[in-house]
């Protein structure tokens, strides 16, 4: 029986026997139905508003279809063919199309209308609902109840399908952005272990890692997860905490040593005593990090959202004197209807709910020409304003991995020869240096020979023999226990480590012949990228968690002067944090778990494509090829949809205060007023559209 804990109440239930569901590639377990609706609700509320949508729509196209067969002299003799008392075969079929989708598809709004009215708290719900039903119930009574009083082809029923779908295809747009950003939590959470080995009693037991407690001892074997953060008290391993710390190079791990829940034990076997509970371990403060960073970035404010206070009361204000005006005026209730539907239908918002949603599907779509994904208009309005990028190093600036940089050959030996005995040494090695050591030989095509006696010395470095000789390969401490004079390279020495290189020293028979220096090498675009950002006048920081000396060493050679090294991944998004206090609009570039935070905290979170799900899942624009000179096109792509949803929004106003009164003024016939709404939001869907017209130089922004 295998016991975990319910995401939603915490409480332990048995897998075997709890409700499931599987989402994405994990499975959760739940105590109760009502747990499961919980999770799995705004999964299920998405689905059903595209349902909506796509009923809509479909609605929408077999109106337009309707209208169309209209256009054909034998068709509309069909379709205008007075059925009775003057009802058309036209008009019924648009109330068979018409009514499910203004009753189905629409409740959503008009529940929220009434809510919104019973609050005394008027919003955009009252206007479209107002619009949507007036329309419709018009459209029934001169189809059904006054049919000689309409002209082929007037029911406004059609009107009412059209203003539902475009908002509705507005909400689903952003409802549909909004909700991407809660699957980082989810995948944060999928990287901890779900169990653990313990030591219970002498004999090693496998349990659920909620079930873990303080004093425990854990054992965790090569290639598995360390389960829990915990100090190491047997054996000798590395292990890879690039995810978690940035640092590129494997960290060795003895007696003593600190180790995180969620990196990966690479080689030796470890009992780790566990020193920090599920809920509280690193990965555990990174959650809550994003958690919090992501809840208190509200989303886009729509100017039009901005205004609702005011402006739907206005037009129901509006609405409502025309219609006593022109009522006194005439005596005629039908043409006072007709005034206050004409408002109603001109105001209705149809383009601001799309002004947003438009732009930012035409800048998505200009982005993945160019691999960059801008992820909501959150991050694009804040584009314009930004004065600071902030750079992770390891994965972001540099390639992520070490390759051998430097050798340096003494006493007559070839670099061939060098490289030839440290390949040799290696090839028995499961350290992570190895591996860049042996492709470099393989890059030179260098014969690999066989050695004998291979011993690694932990904390050291390595011996053997190869061709009858001892070889050493490692540090300063091997050396001089080895008696083997290293004074002819320690100037060398020196001056690689201070490039914030790791360096090797090699000796055959007792004298050092080499050295071999390592180091994680920049990207081959990360500096033209910098330079583009200096370009737009944006400040350059690098902020890392490896040390100083590696840090600066790479920000030397990317012309960096801002560097902030040592950090751990919950103070990154301290530091950011800071950096706003005082003012300044941050966009941090990043793509590993522990940037998660950060991306998060920042105004604007870019994240690499080839960095983790996380960093993807966090970041507001993602960077699909792996690219440095793609931040610059961002950041530029964001300024240019932005200044399209701004004159969106201004269209769709000045719209509104040209028209309104016009309509007010009975100078404007209910369906010129429908058709002049579509107009509007056609403009604006246009006016979208032409962002795709934009030409970038690949990867060359403001050159």
């Amino acid at each position: 029986m295998v016991t975990v804990r319910d995401p939603v109440c915490g409480m332990d239930v048995d897998t075997e026997t709890a409700l499931s569901a599987k989402i994405g590639d994990r499975t959760y377990y739940f105590c109760s139905q009502q747990c499961l609706d919980v999770y799995t609700a705004p999964e299920r509320e998405l689905k059903a508003m595209q349902r909506r949508v796509s009923f809509t729509l479909a609605g929408a196209v077999a109106a337009l279809a309707l209208k169309v067969l209209t256009l054909f002299s034998l068709i509309t003799a069909i379709m205008y063919f007075d059925v009775v008392g003057g009802l058309r075969i036209y008009d019924i079929a648009i109330f068979i199309v018409s009514t499910p989708i203004v009753w189905i598809a629409g409740y959503k709004i008009y529940k929220g209308a009434y809510h919104s009215l019973r609050n005394r708290n008027i919003n955009m719900d009252v206007l479209v609902t107002v619009g949507v039903l007036a329309g419709w119930i018009y459209g029934v009574i001169t189809v059904f109840v006054l049919p000689t009083a309409a002209q082929p082809g007037t029911g406004y029923m059609e009107v009412a399908i059209g203003i539902l779908a475009f908002v509705l295809l507005g909400r689903y747009i952003e409802e549909l952005i909004r909700r991407r950003s809660a699957a980082s939590i989810r995948k944060l959470l999928e990287l901890q272990p779900t169990m653990a080995r313990v030591v219970k009693d002498g004999k090693e037991t496998d349990i659920s890692i909620d079930e873990v407690q303080l004093g425990d001892i854990v054992i965790v074997k090569p290639g598995e997860k360390i389960p829990i953060d915990g100090t190491v008290v047997a054996g000798y391993s590395s292990v890879d905490e690039k995810l978690l710390t940035g640092e590129s190079i494997p960290v060795e791990k003895n007696v003593g040593s600190e180790v995180i829940g969620a990196t990966i034990n690479k080689t030796g076997s470890l009992k780790i005593k566990a020193t920090k509970l599920s809920g509280e371990t690193a990965l555990s403060q990174i959650v809550h990090l994003v958690e919090e960073a992501q809840a208190s970035s509200a989303p886009v404010q729509r100017f039009a959202d901005r205004i609702v206070k005011w402006f739907v009361p206005i037009i129901l204000t509006v609405a409502t004197i025309s219609f006593v005006y022109w009522f006194v005026a005439t005596g005629s209730f039908a043409s006072a209807f007709l005034v206050l539907l004409a408002v109603v239908l001109i105001s209705c918002p149809c383009a601001l709910g799309i002004a947003t949603p438009t732009a930012i599907l035409a800048g998505v779509g200009k982005g993945a020409e160019y691999g960059v994904l801008l992820r909501s208009g959150e991050y694009v309005e804040k584009a314009r304003k930004l004065t600071t990028v902030i750079f992770d190093k390891t994965g972001t600036l540099t390639k992520g991995e070490p390759s051998v940089t430097d050798i340096k050959t003494y006493n007559a030996y070839s670099t061939q020869s060098v490289l030839l005995y440290a390949s040799s040494v290696e090839k028995s090695s499961e350290h992570p240096l190895a591996a860049a050591i042996l492709a470099k030989a393989e890059s030179e095509k260098i014969f690999v020979p066989k050695s004998d006696s291979f011993e690694a010395l932990p904390g050291k470095g390595v011996q053997c023999y190869v061709g009858g000789e001892k070889v050493l390969l490692g540090n300063r401490k091997l050396m001089q226990e080895q008696t083997v004079s290293i004074s002819e390279l320690e100037t060398d020495h020196t001056m690689l480590e201070a490039q914030g290189k790791t360096v090797m020293i090699l000796a055959v028979g007792g004298q050092s012949v080499g050295l071999i220096a390592v180091m994680d090498t920049v990207k081959e675009s990360a500096a033209e990228a910098i330079e583009q950002l200096k370009r737009m006048n944006l400040e350059v920081a690098m902020l890392t968690g490896d040390n100083e000396r590696t840090a600066n060493a790479i920000a030397k050679q990317l012309g960096i002067t801002n560097v902030i090294a040592n950090v751990l991944p919950w103070q990154k998004s301290e530091i950011i944090k800071k950096l706003q206090s005082e003012g300044k609009i941050v966009a941090m570039v990043g793509d590993g778990i522990n940037d998660a935070p950060a991306l998060a905290q920042a105004d604007i979170g870019i994240a690499i494509g080839s960095g983790t799900d996380i960093a993807k899942e966090t970041g507001g624009i993602v960077l699909i090829k792996d690219d440095l000179r793609d931040v610059a096109l961002g950041i530029e792509l964001s300024k240019k949809t932005m200044r399209k949803i701004d004159t969106n929004l201004f269209w769709a106003f000045a719209y509104n205060a040209v028209m309104i009164p016009i309509a007010a003024a009975g100078l404007l016939n209910p369906m010129y007023a429908a058709g002049a709404m579509a107009i509007s939001s056609l403009t604006v869907v246009s006016n979208s559209a032409l962002l795709k017209l934009v030409k970038f130089k690949s990867n060359k922004v403001n050159q």
